[in-house]
């Protein structure tokens, strides 16, 4: 049986190891006798492999001698790595040790008996490469490029010929793909319409596109459907048109692509055609592609299809992107497959079948494979059997081989470096939700991200995330501003990976009731799934010398912590159960990168984890250290560093990690703690900072002072470190009594900031200087009442692409986004009106690039809305998606009427759009309140009040574009009393995503 090739040697293994050994030769130490040179030797030798490697990645089949080869070349380049990270670590430390270090150590290493060990160690690797490079060199690549090369039978092609009467769920798409292609836009129908259908591989795209075709083809002169393979031959998609549209007699065999273009768009000009292009690959192929399909004003139509949503969008700005079936859906599919009858019923299968349907998600690539596997199968224990299989050895059966060979497709669609990323998933069990941050933190300790030119590591590492997302290959999970926090992966993709990471001993996977292992291959990257309550021994001690990274799930196992050069990860998580003596000599591990840990049964970090000097990532969220050690100043390579905001830093020791990049997030539990945000500003690598505020202030004036102190702190980091993003946020179980005043702040116009937060902390305004960030492009704030002035200024930025607005209301009860009031990026616009009697309004040709739309709003009454029931929603002409939320009065009344008739006042709205947007309306329970009886009833409770804030705001509105440092001592004159006994005001009863700014 052929064997897949995967990409772990090429991308996971090889060149983070040809550049460690270039690097290597730059150093001053490598001057040693010999050493130099057969360091040289083997970076030339394994880079003058290197090709072939690369090449074989790309083959679907290998022969058994050159799958042999490629799997002796990898081991030989894991032990080399390994051989020369020891060599490092061990200089490193004698470099610590000594002072005069370059003639001191020389001196020194030549008694070392390690240096013999590695010098021998060196010359047996080097024996081992010589013979790798001959067995290279007699091979014969001509046969692997016609082997690769070789044609055989399209898995795609079963879906063009699918019978109708066995497809399900089918009817809703193939109506909305119609409706997209036959709706009127702006009153231009005769103009070319492209849709793009996206989704993954398996999930129907091609069949649900054949039946649209079918139903709606005589409506055109001509019409051709074509699918493209994963490495396109142009001309021959060209000339499939032509065979579609009739017009092979002007064709000649000796026609270019140029040629085929021009006769193509000659015979279309004056023909009204519907064009099908199926499995778009990428954009490159579409450009060139669309140049021979005009618009000839006739009305003509092009579908394609892509598992790409970036090449989607490419094609067309009318994207509908594929759901899996439903799991209704997907049972009668099954049983109609497996037993011809959607209602058939076989008990004594008990729950076997939906167990097997949750396992296939909705896919129908899936369904149907596994209902081929067990049709007219009765059997429970051959059910159970095929159960198991899947997440485990499903894609090596034979009878799975069209599912496989479609899912192989899109895996070898995607580049190299990617395919090492998407493998690494292969360390998480089934429905595991999988942190974004941690992820890509362990990409990068295991060396698969490099930095790019303008980013660094961490934001290279989101561009892969996004990018297997926009590929199909892993769904996103909690997206909010545009950004996935997490990802899963489909258990059928899933299944896939993990066989290809056990083929290329990328990932070896164990479970502890089985902790058996037998391979002729040395463990590099071990997962245990311990679901035993008991600890159990796993391993012997001596394959930890060569693992690269350890995760565990479940319960602790036992295993003692030996010194280690090779560990570069230790994800311990999900292993609640772990102890603090579980980690007691973690300073042993010299090349350790990543450390998670979560256990409430970790309460400190030991000293020696100062030891870690080459620790990228240290994660104690869920621990109940209340301190770290003042070792961690020693951690200069830390440049990620997540802890709860209860956990408090050593004096003077935030300003002496000089590597830091991210840190999540900062507890200010004190006055003294805030004044400390001043060390900041040694950081200059900082570039994501949450600062989260979990304190109570005194009252009166020095109350005041001390909010104004620490929000002036953090104001001055804006100008004081190159902030990318910052969260300030306060802990639900405080209040800050006194809003801020941002004027005071003002950062430069040419600012870092990407992502400003302030949430839970009130501002008076909205500042003039906000509108002339031109790098802010995410912005959430909580404005008490919003003025015209205040979207105006929030309008001019630039780049904003998404803004988060929660108020008490708006001034004269209007909130009005009008034609001009910019906003020409926004593609996410979000606001939360707390009290009733704000009417909102977008006006023609506001926000003209907004996509998605979430409100949420009181309305116990039509006039809540103050007069603007549909909210203007009309006027948003690139809308996608809108989200409503209507909170009505819990005191006894019965609302739905309201409600509904709010809901279907913007229902017609949202049905003029010209994108057809996804509407939702939830409904919410609280005490609605008007926002003028609000504060009425302040003036009521404490006497005068109203009449101060009626003044502020007439005062506020005169001097909107004068701020002056006088405006500040009268708004805070202003609102003294009402801040100080304000603490008794009732909150609005509505939820926010609390951790949506991680």
């Amino acid at each position: 049986m052929a064997t897949v090739a995967v990409v772990g040697v090429t991308t996971g293994v090889m060149k983070p190891l040809l550049s460690k050994l270039t690097k290597l030769l730059e150093e001053e130490y490598v001057k040693l006798k010999g050493v130099r040179k057969q360091i040289k030797f083997l970076r030339d030798e394994l880079k003058a492999m290197s090709p072939t490697l690369e090449m074989l990645a790309d083959a679907e089949e290998l022969n058994p001698p050159m799958t042999a080869w490629r799997d002796k070349l990898r081991e030989l380049a894991y032990d080399l790595e390994d051989c020369i990270d020891a060599f490092i670590s061990r200089v490193d430390h004698e470099r610590d040790g000594h002072s005069g270090f370059i003639k001191g150590f020389f001196r020194k290493l030549k008694k070392l008996k390690q240096r013999h060990d590695i010098a021998n160690q060196i010359q047996e690797l080097k024996a081992s490469v010589i013979e790798a490079s001959e067995r290279h060199k007699r091979y014969d690549l001509a046969q692997l490029k016609n082997k690769s090369s070789s044609s055989s039978v399209d898995p795609r092609l079963q879906a063009l010929y699918e019978d109708i009467d066995k497809l399900v769920g089918i009817n809703a798409p193939k109506k909305q793909i119609i409706e997209l292609l036959s709706m009127e836009m702006n009153g231009s129908s005769a103009k070319l319409k492209v849709v793009s259908i996206a989704g993954c591989g398996g999930l129907g795209k091609t069949t649900l596109a054949k039946l649209v075709y079918e139903d709606i083809k005589n409506q055109f002169k001509c019409a051709a459907f074509v699918s493209v393979s994963r490495t396109p031959d142009v001309r021959k998609i060209l000339i499939h048109i032509a065979n579609g549209i009739k017009c092979t007699d002007i064709i000649t065999k000796d026609d270019d692509e140029q040629q085929l273009v021009n006769k193509l768009r000659e015979h279309l000009h004056d023909k009204r055609y519907i064009v099908v292009i199926d499995d778009v690959w990428n954009e490159q192929d579409w450009g060139f592609i669309k140049l021979a399909l005009p618009d000839n004003d006739l009305g003509s139509r092009i579908i394609t299809t892509t598992r790409s949503v970036t090449v989607a969008k490419c094609c067309s700005s009318q994207v509908y992107e594929m759901e899996a079936l439903s799991f209704d859906d997907s049972k009668r599919l099954f049983f109609r497959r497996a037993f011809g009858s959607e209602n058939s019923c076989y008990p004594h299968l008990e729950d076997v079948p939906d167990k097997i349907l949750r396992k296939c998600g909705g896919l129908p690539l899936a369904i149907v494979t596994v209902s081929g596997i067990l049709t007219n199968v009765f059997a429970k224990t051959e059910w159970d059997r095929v159960l198991n299989a899947i997440g485990s050895s499903l894609a090596k059966k034979d009878d799975t081989k069209t599912m496989t060979s479609i899912l192989s497709m899109s895996y070898f669609d995607i580049p190299h470096h990617l395919r090492t990323c998407l493998l690494y998933l292969s360390v998480y069990p089934e429905d595991h939700k999988i942190e974004k941050q941690c992820l890509i933190n362990r990409w990068i300790a295991e060396g698969f991200i490099h930095k790019e030119k303008g980013q660094n590591e961490y934001e290279t590492g989101e561009r892969y995330f996004n990018d297997l997302i926009n590929r199909s290959m892993i769904q996103p999970v909690r997206v909010k501003y545009g950004q996935a926090k997490a990802c899963r992966v489909h258990d059928i993709i899933l299944d896939y990976i993990k066989c290809k990471a056990a083929e290329e001993n990328f990932v070896t996977s164990l479970d502890a009731a089985e902790p058996v292992y037998t391979s002729e291959y040395k463990v590099r990257r071990l997962c245990v799934i311990n679901h035993n309550e008991e600890n159990v021994t796993l391993w012997a001690d001596e394959i930890l010398s060569q693992v690269r990274s350890v995760t565990i799930f479940g319960q602790p196992v036992k295993f003692t912590l030996l010194p280690s050069t090779a560990l570069r990860v230790l994800e311990l998580g999900d292993c609640r159960g772990m102890g603090g003596h579980h980690i007691a000599s973690i300073g042993k591990l010299f090349n350790l990168k990543y450390l998670r840990l979560c256990s409430h049964f970790i309460t400190r970090l030991p000293e020696n984890v100062g030891e870690l000097q080459h620790l990228q990532t240290l994660d104690v969220r869920g621990t109940i250290i209340e301190e770290l050690p003042r070792t961690i100043k020693k951690l200069q390579q830390l440049a990620h560093l997540y802890v709860d905001s209860d956990v408090r830093f050593p004096d003077g020791i935030i300003g002496q990690i000089l590597s830091l990049e991210e840190l999540r997030q900062y507890g200010v539990v004190s006055y003294e703690q805030g004044q400390s945000l001043q060390q900041f500003s040694k950081l200059t690598k900082l570039r994501t900072l949450k600062i989260k505020w979990s304190f109570k202030l005194p009252d009166g004036s020095e109350g005041r002072s001390q909010a104004e102190g620490i929000h002036n702190y953090v104001g001055n980091l804006l100008f004081s470190c190159n902030l990318h993003n910052l969260i300030y946020t306060v802990e639900w179980d405080f209040d800050v009594k006194y809003p801020m005043a941002l004027h005071s702040w003002h950062p430069a116009a040419s600012c870092s900031i990407r992502k400003l937060c302030i949430e839970r902390i009130p501002i008076y305004r909205v500042p003039n200087w906000m509108g002339s960030l031109v790098n802010l492009s995410m912005l959430k704030l909580e404005v008490m009442c919003v003025r015209p002035e205040d979207v105006e200024i929030l309008g001019e930025i630039p780049s904003l692409l998404f803004l988060d607005l929660d108020t008490w209301g708006g001034t004269g009860g209007r909130i009005v986004f009008p034609g001009n009031s910019g906003f020409g990026s926004l593609k996410y616009f979000s606001l939360c009106i707390d009290k009733c009697g704000t009417s909102l309004e977008f006006e023609a040709g506001s926000m003209p690039k907004l996509e998605h739309v979430e409100l949420k709003f009181n309305a116990h009454e039509m006039e809540c809305l103050n007069g603007a029931s549909s909210l203007g929603i009309q006027h948003l002409s690139s809308l996608n998606k809108a989200e409503i939320e209507i909170w009505s009065d819990w005191r006894g009344y019965d609302h739905d009427d309201t409600a509904q008739c709010i809901s279907r006042a913007i229902n017609a709205a949202i049905d003029t759009l010209p994108n057809r947007p996804t509407a939702s309306f939830r409904r919410v329970h609280s005490y609605c309140e008007d926002f003028e009886s609000f504060l009425r009833e302040l003036n009521q409770n404490h006497e005068g009040l109203f009449n101060e804030w009626l003044k502020l705001w007439q005062i506020r509105e005169e001097q909107a574009n004068q701020p002056t440092d006088g405006e500040t001592e009268l708004e805070d004159e202003t609102h003294e009393k009402e801040e100080e006994e304000q603490t008794g005001e009732k909150e609005v009863a509505h939820q926010e995503d609390s951790g949506s700014s991680n």
